[in-house]
């Protein structure tokens, strides 16, 4: 067999691997075999914004889907509450364990009936994965007895029947029976979804987004993240950008939520808040720290926009044109006046210019910020497991938009002198978001703000109004005019265009994005381009649930096609724990295969072709000598 000299080298590094014959077909036979099972399930969520106990629930009942097993596999033998009970258990195995002793509920018996059902559930979950697959998800200290455990069958001979139960005596006698429950239970959850997508904005609004970091960290499947604008928002903050250092301190306090910073990031406050209370009036209609944060937030805005005016948005450097005699703007030919004329850092020949006083606190602040260890490591996971966009499965996943211009074409932006549009946008802003972070250059770190608000920015693709919110009472100035994107997704023609540019032609081809907040009380609906495009941020955020109606959208995709699910608000870990209470969710069956989707058909499939043909490659080679078997 003549190989060129690159491909030779290619099948000896496989040989290494695979070192003769038997070797080489063994694997070509597991991996067909793979080819011909069910794909796993994905399931894709959006816009969590810090709300970790709601997350961390949804993430604990797979969006629903374990309950939906549970009542599959005993409908017939559980009643209703003992369904939710074993819910619980599987959701928090730890908590539920720990409560139930405290009851002093659980005796030899029942730790067996729980055994024995978390044995049934995890034998039928396990049914679509290869032995080996199911293997690897295991607790390797636990992984061979589970294993005998999962592949007992009930009409085995009694000395088999015999050992099985040897085994759970063996687990009750030694006191380990909570250390098989709670690794039964995490199994359970691994093999109910195969594959996580989080379509960003994990930070800001609500109190815990540094737990939602530490439990994505954790987790056991395969995980991906496309960054969100209060992502990126973070990165530029975690890299020294002072403008999103102030950006990220406006939106936590603005919703009380000290904690993330102080006790999350060990971020002290100290320095901004006695500043703040030396320098600014408490009888006002805006509090001092709010009007230390925003004066600070304005004047570095105002000087990064004057270091870039590529950015093209001096229109929103508006605290450099405040009229400081009659403490008023002008907006689009219109006068307003300003809540406050409390402005005493303000030098109205320089407005933009800091004091002394003030460029110590912000110094202190991105030592802080650059320096927390924890946000660090939070911000390393989001570049090794994030990015703009990701095709998967011939679907198409990205956060906000892809601007277009009034036509409904792809805009054409100015990226750094060079035009560019769609996907080579999206490459582009990649690319110089992975170098901030890299190199820590100024210029690229600069951007990593502009990809937080910029209004071409693929993570937002809005005008802006922070200014307006903050100082005018007119609430018709706060409204943020968006990119076509927003109005155009609504339709096929454009959804096609879009899937399209990213080499997606398939008829089952979907966007899937969040960002912004579909309205159910407006009519609103998360399927949008005749099925084409999915937009999942229902609502997570608590703060934004009295305007949507619900609590969030997540998406489904397993061999069967995709469920679209409507949550609504988590009431509390304790309710979940004490009375067994579930989030309710609602299932809209909203595509349904005309085959069963099978690992063949997915982008693992096409990588699994690939890696039989250059197997048959290394077997032509054995057999005809080009390359020497070894033993």
């Amino acid at each position: 067999m003549k190989t060129s000299s690159e491909y030779r080298k290619v099948l000896e590094l496989l040989a290494q691997d695979y070192p003769n014959r038997r070797a080489a077909f063994a694997e070509i036979i597991n991996l067909q075999a793979i080819m011909n099972l069910p794909k796993g399930t994905e399931h894709f969520l959006s816009d969590p914004h810090g709300e970790y106990e709601a997350f961390k629930h949804i993430l604990n009942n797979c969006s629903g889907v374990i309950r939906e097993k549970v009542q599959l596999v005993f409908g017939d033998t559980m009643t209703a509450g003992e369904q939710a009970e074993l819910c619980t258990l599987i959701y928090y195995p730890r908590e539920e364990l720990a409560r139930m002793h405290a009851r002093g509920r659980i005796y030899r018996e029942q730790y067996k009936q729980i055994l024995d059902r978390l044995i049934e559930l995890t034998r039928y979950l396990s049914s679509k994965y290869t032995r080996s697959r199911v293997r690897k998800a295991m607790p390797e200290e636990f992984a061979f007895i589970i294993d005998e455990l999962l592949h007992a069958q009930k009409d085995e001979d009694d000395n088999r029947t015999l050992y099985h139960a040897r085994i759970y005596d063996s687990i009750l006698d030694t006191e380990s029976a909570d250390y098989f429950i709670i690794a039964l239970c995490e199994l359970a959850k691994r093999l109910t979804v195969d594959r996580l997508h989080i379509l960003g904005d994990i930070f800001d609004r609500g109190e815990h987004a540094d737990k939602i970091m530490d439990l994505l960290r954790e987790y056991k499947n395969e995980l991906d993240i496309q960054w969100g604008n209060h992502d990126a928002l973070w990165m530029g903050a975690a890299a020294g950008n002072l403008c999103s250092i102030m950006n990220c301190i406006n939106n936590n306090v603005k919703y009380g939520n000290y904690e993330v910073l102080e006790n999350g990031y060990g971020i002290s406050m100290r320095s901004l808040v006695l500043f703040a209370e030396k320098t600014y009036l408490s009888d006002d209609v805006m509090d001092p720290l709010k009007k230390a944060i925003s004066v600070l937030m304005f004047k570095t805005e105002g000087q990064l926009l004057h270091r870039h005016p590529e950015y093209r948005m001096d229109d929103r450097n508006l605290f450099e044109k405040i009229d400081w005699k009659n403490y008023t703007v002008e907006i689009e030919g219109v006068t307003y006046p300003l809540k406050t004329k409390d402005f005493p850092t303000v030098d109205p020949e320089d407005p933009l210019r800091l004091t002394a006083e003030e460029e110590q606190v912000l110094e202190e602040l991105r030592h802080a910020f650059m320096n927390s260890v924890r946000l660090r490591h939070h911000m390393d996971f989001l570049f090794s497991h994030g990015s703009m966009y990701l095709c998967v499965n011939e679907n198409l996943l990205f956060h906000g938009c892809i601007p277009l211009d009034e036509d409904g074409n792809f805009e054409q932006v100015d990226f750094w002198d060079e035009p560019v549009h769609g996907k080579a946008l999206l490459d582009k802003v990649d690319e110089v978001a992975r170098y901030a972070w890299s190199t820590g250059s100024p210029d690229s770190v600069d951007y990593l703000w502009y990809m937080w608000c910029g209004y071409n920015s693929p993570l937002f693709g809005k005008i802006i109004k922070t200014f307006e919110r903050t100082y005018i009472v007119d609430e018709s100035t706060w409204k943020e005019p968006r990119n076509t994107y927003y109005t155009f997704n609504r339709e096929k023609r454009t959804a096609k265009m879009i899937l399209h540019e990213f080499g997606l032609y398939s008829d089952r081809s979907h966007i899937i994005n969040g960002h912004t907040p579909v309205n159910l009380k407006k009519g609103e609906k998360p399927v949008r381009a005749e099925g084409c495009l999915y937009v999942i941020d229902g609502g997570f955020c608590k703060a934004y649930q009295k305007t949507t109606g619900i609590a969030g959208y997540t998406l489904i995709f397993n061999s069967h096609g995709l469920k679209l699910k409507t949550h609504q608000p988590f009431e509390s870990l304790e309710k979940a724990l004490e009375e067994n209470v579930d989030i309710h969710s609602d299932t809209e069956i909203v595509e349904v295969e005309d085959r069963r989707v099978m690992v063949a058909d997915t982008d693992d499939g096409i990588r699994l072709r690939e890696r039989i043909g250059d197997l048959k490659n290394l077997l032509r080679a054995y057999r005809s000598g080009t390359l020497r078997e070894r033993n």
